[in-house]
C-alpha cells in the first residue's frame, strides 16, 4: 500500500469542513490527521465526526486550537497544510505560511472550481470582498425580485455549524419555530430569520451536498447567501459581489475577498449614502483595474429605526452584528451611524461592565471600541451578552442586529431597533440585472458595464 500524504485543514467550521467533503473525503491517497479552529469561540477540542468523515475514519477528525499547528505538523510527519477559512489580509495568510513552511510542510489555498459543486438549478451568488458589506440587505433584496419574477427561490446560507456537526449535515429552516429546534446561535438567526419572514426556504449545515440536493427540490433557482468573504460552495450562473467604500483597498487586500471581486458579473457598491466620496473614487478605480467587465450596481443601505425620541438626547448603548466588529475589523456598524444621525448625546462604552465570554472577546478584538458586538456562539456566552447589556448605565440601548435581539435576550432598558435595506441608486438596478439573466419574458435593457482595462499580473 502506497504511504498516504498527510494533511491538516486550518479552519473555523466552515470552509474547512466543505473542502474536506468535496476533495478529501473518501480519498484513500490522503490522511486528514487534523483540522485546526480560530475565530469561533470553543470549536476546539471537538471532533469532526465519523457519519461525516467517512469510513477511513472511525474515530473521526480531531479539531484542535491553531495555537497547536506547528506542534501538530511536527508530531504527525504531516506534508501539507490546507489554508480554509475567509476574512483575514495577505500578510496573515502568508505568515501562517512561513511557519508551516518553517517545519518543513508545504503550505497550500484549494482554488475555486475543484470546490464549487454544480447544481441542477440556477444559481445566484451573493459574495463579498470583506464581512458587514451588506450581503443579508443585498440577498433579501435579491430574493424579492426573483419572487416577484415568479421563481421559486430557496436560499443556501454559508456554513455556521456550532453545534452537534452530525445533526447539523443537513438544516432545513422555514418558521422560526425551526430556529428553535435547532438550537440556533444569534449569528445563525441574524442569516435565517430575515429570510424565513419573507417567505424564503433557508437550507444550511456541514454537507453541502447533500443540502443542494435537497433544496433542488422545491427550489425554481438556487440563491447562495455568502458568509464573511468566502466564495461560493457552488457553481454560479450569476455571481454578484458587494464591496465596501467604508473600508477602500479591502477589496483587493483580503483573502478570499479579492477572488470574489475577480469572479464577479455584477459588482454592488454599497453604502454610498455614508461613505466618503474618495473611498467611493478608489474602489471604483479598484473595479475598473481588476474586473473591468463586471456590471456596477451603486446602492445604500439607508437607517431607520422604530423610535427616534429614544435615541436624541439620550447616552445610548450601541449594539452591532458580532462577526463584523470582531474579525471583521469594523469600527462601527449601523447602530454607532444610527446614534449620530438621530442625535444621541453619547455613546456609552461597554468595556468596563463586560462579563465572562464578553470579556474575552474584548480581550481578543481590543480593537472594538465603544461599542458592544452582539456574540452568541453559545449559551454560555449569550448569557454573558445579556448580563453585561443589562450592567451597562444607558438610557437607550440601540439593537443594530439583523434579528430583534429582544426576542432572545431579557434587555430592562428601554430599546431602540435599528432596521436598513439596500437601496438602488440610478441605473442599472438589481431587478435590470436580474431580469435580463433569468426573466426571457420580460428582458430588461440590457445593463452597461464599468469603464477600464484590467492589467493582468
Amino acid at each position: 500500500m502506497p504511504k498516504k500524504k498527510k494533511i491538516i485543514i486550518m479552519g473555523a467550521a466552515g470552509r474547512d469542513f466543505h473542502n474536506f467533503n468535496v476533495l478529501y473525503r473518501g480519498n484513500k491517497e490522503v490522511e486528514v490527521v487534523a483540522f485546526t479552529a480560530t475565530q469561533i469561540p470553543d470549536i476546539d477540542g471537538r471532533v469532526y465526526p465519523k457519519a461525516l468523515a467517512g469510513p477511513e475514519y472511525p474515530k473521526g477528525i480531531p479539531i484542535h486550537a491553531e495555537e497547536d499547528l506547528l506542534n501538530l505538523i511536527v508530531d504527525n510527519d504531516v506534508e501539507e497544510v490546507v489554508f480554509a477559512y475567509s476574512d483575514v489580509p495577505y500578510e496573515y495568510v502568508m505568515d501562517k505560511a512561513a511557519y508551516v513552511n518553517s517545519c518543513g510542510a508545504r503550505f497550500a489555498i484549494e482554488g475555486s472550481a475543484p470546490t464549487m459543486i454544480k447544481s441542477t438549478k440556477p444559481v445566484v451568488s451573493v459574495c463579498a470582498v470583506r464581512t458587514g458589506c451588506g450581503k443579508s440587505q443585498t440577498s433579501r433584496r435579491v430574493a424579492q425580485v426573483l419572487i416577484d419574477m415568479g421563481l421559486k427561490v430557496v436560499a443556501i446560507r454559508h456554513p455556521m455549524p456550532y453545534g452537534d456537526l452530525a445533526k447539523q449535515a443537513c438544516q432545513r429552516f422555514a418558521t422560526l419555530a425551526d430556529l428553535k429546534k435547532h438550537k440556533c446561535t444569534i449569528e445563525e438567526m441574524e442569516e435565517y430569520e430575515p429570510h424565513i419572514n419573507k417567505g424564503v426556504i433557508v437550507y444550511a449545515g456541514v454537507d453541502y451536498e447533500q443540502i443542494v440536493r435537497e433544496a433542488e427540490k422545491e427550489a425554481d433557482i438556487i440563491l447562495w447567501d455568502g458568509g464573511n468573504n468566502d466564495m461560493s460552495f457552488y457553481q454560479t450562473d450569476l455571481q454578484i459581489t458587494i464591496v465596501d467604500p467604508h473600508r477602500p483597498g479591502h477589496e483587493i487586500n483580503y483573502y478570499p475577498g479579492q477572488n470574489n471581486l475577480l469572479l464577479a458579473d455584477v459588482i454592488v457598491i454599497n453604502k454610498i449614502d455614508t461613505a466618503s466620496p474618495d473611498g467611493i473614487d478608489e474602489v471604483r478605480q479598484n473595479i475598473a483595474y481588476y474586473n473591468p467587465d463586471a456590471i456596477v450596481v451603486d446602492a445604500a443601505s439607508p437607517l431607520r429605526v422604530d423610535d427616534p425620541s429614544l435615541i436624541r438626547g439620550k447616552r445610548v448603548l450601541v449594539v452591532e452584528d458580532g462577526p463584523t466588529t470582531t474579525h471583521g475589523g469594523m469600527k462601527y456598524g449601523a447602530g454607532m451611524m444610527a446614534a449620530a444621525k438621530f442625535g444621541a448625546a453619547e455613546t456609552v462604552d461597554p468595556r468596563g461592565c463586560t462579563v465572562g465570554k464578553m470579556t474575552e472577546t474584548f480581550e481578543k478584538y481590543p480593537e472594538i471600541g465603544t461599542l458592544l458586538p452582539a456574540m452568541g456562539y453559545s449559551g454560555k456566552q449569550l448569557a454573558d451578552l445579556e448580563k453585561t447589556i443589562n450592567k451597562v448605565d444607558c438610557d437607550t440601548v440601540v439593537i443594530a442586529t439583523p434579528i430583534d435581539l429582544r426576542r432572545i435576550v431579557d434587555i430592562k432598558k428601554p430599546s431602540v431597533r435599528v432596521y436598513y435595506d439596500l437601496q438602488e441608486i440610478g441605473q442599472p438596478t438589481l431587478e435590470d440585472v436580474l431580469n435580463e439573466a433569468f426573466n426571457p419574458a420580460k428582458p430588461a435593457k440590457k445593463a452597461t458595464k464599468t469603464k477600464g482595462k484590467a492589467k493582468k499580473k
